[in-house]
């Protein structure tokens, strides 16, 4: 409601936030619509992709994908972005106006540049100091486009039980994949 006020959200208490009764809505995916000047293969540059926040994905397994946050717009490339990945999209409407958020759990950067063999950064998930995940929720404006990641694998070798749905959480850090297209390239230097 007060985007521009500078006050820490943290330190205030929860009786003076706004009270709320009304409904709210989860979604099990939601699409990103972006303009990649580019890329060829879209009419003008537009593409879409689709990121999805499931509990069941087809009735199996959970299905939460990753993204590229807008942090600091004024900066290029990673230095502009965060990864987060989405655990759930909602919306809700409060007095008048409709808000689409989704509920994510942070990445933290490695470093403070992409890794020298890989030439991809290295992200972690966050964490505050009681272990507990460090969530948030945001707008739905504030999400760019879907991020890829790939483990960093270690020496020792993978479970042949891992199952693909379970590598977002079966790792200690991840390459975000700038060649997953040429977009991914464009904006992951």
């Amino acid at each position: 409601m007060h985007p521009d006020n500078p006050q820490d959200l943290s330190g205030v208490p929860e009786n003076r936030f706004p009270g709320y009764t009304g409904r709210v809505s989860v979604f099990n995916s939601a699409s990103s619509r972006f303009y990649a000047p580019s890329d060829i293969s879209g009419i003008g540059g537009m593409r879409t992709k689709y990121i999805r926040a499931c509990p069941l994905w087809r009735n199996e397994h959970p299905h939460h994908d990753c993204v590229f946050v807008n942090t600091k717009p004024e900066q290029e490339g990673m230095q502009g972005f965060d990864i987060a990945r989405v655990r759930c999209f909602f919306s809700f409407t409060f007095r008048g106006e409709m808000y689409p958020c989704a509920v994510i759990h942070w990445f933290d950067t490695v470093g403070d540049s992409p890794d020298e063999d890989s030439g991809m950064w290295v992200v972690r998930p966050a964490y505050h100091a009681n272990h507990s995940p460090n969530l948030s929720i945001i707008h739905i404006d504030a999400i760019y486009r879907a991020a890829h990641l790939i483990p960093v694998y270690g020496a020792q070798f993978v479970s042949r039980d891992l199952e693909f749905y379970q590598s977002y959480d079966s790792f200690c850090t991840y390459y975000v994949n700038k060649y997953a297209d040429h977009h991914a390239f464009e904006i992951a230097f």
